[in-house]
């Protein structure tokens, strides 16, 4: 029984929403979804596997994939996140990589020299998924702060996307400063779900 970074949508919905009711009945029956993006149909799934293996090769060797994290507040909450930065054992930051197409790209890239809170309201208003993702990652590792990065998807061709030499003009980077007032309404969304993982693991 754990919530997932990728759940945080269906966490946050409405209660009477049908992704938040689908997400409590995969909760309550502890099934746990397996994905395999690169073989996925959906062009947009596949292109953003590949480019983020890419992407892994363009950052230093202090950075690890897919690195998993469990919150000591609330052991309900795990997050994966997409490249932490390691050192003793102990993560003291992270990227989380979007993959988005031309058009948003290019708007995206209006606010690559903005101050914070310019973008911090463009990200909030446009792209609220990756930003409220990212703070129920900060929640679980319990950092202040990571960086949101926005990868240019250039064609949807898994040949040339494996071949990709990734610079850093084809990404825009964004630091996501730790967001109390919603991490304190994640907590209250997952308290009830807390409860129910401590009592069922008793037996």
């Amino acid at each position: 029984m754990y919530i997932g970074s990728g759940d945080v949508v269906a966490l946050m919905s409405g209660i009477t929403t049908e992704s938040h009711r689908k997400l409590l009945r995969r909760f309550v029956s502890d099934e746990i979804p397996h994905y395999n993006a690169k073989r996925s149909p959906i062009n947009a799934l596949r292109a953003g596997a590949i480019l983020e293996d890419r992407f892994f090769l363009a950052l230093s060797d202090e950075y690890l994939p897919q690195y998993k994290v469990v919150s000591k507040e609330m052991d309900v909450c795990r997050a994966t996140l997409d490249f932490a930065k390691v050192e003793h054992n102990k993560v003291v930051d992270f990227i989380e990589l979007k993959t988005v197409f031309a058009n948003d790209y290019l708007d995206i890239n209006m606010y690559r020299e903005s101050p914070e809170e310019e973008y911090l309201e463009f990200i909030r208003k446009h792209y609220k998924h990756n930003y409220e993702q990212v703070q129920y990652q900060l929640f679980c590792s319990e950092l202040d702060a990571a960086t949101l990065c926005y990868l240019e998807v250039q064609t949807y061709d898994d040949e040339e996307n494996i071949k990709r030499n990734i610079t850093p003009d084809e990404y825009i980077e964004f630091r996501i400063p730790r967001n109390e007032e919603f991490i304190n309404s994640i907590r209250g969304r997952c308290t009830i779900l807390q409860q129910i993982k401590n009592y069922y693991v008793k037996y």
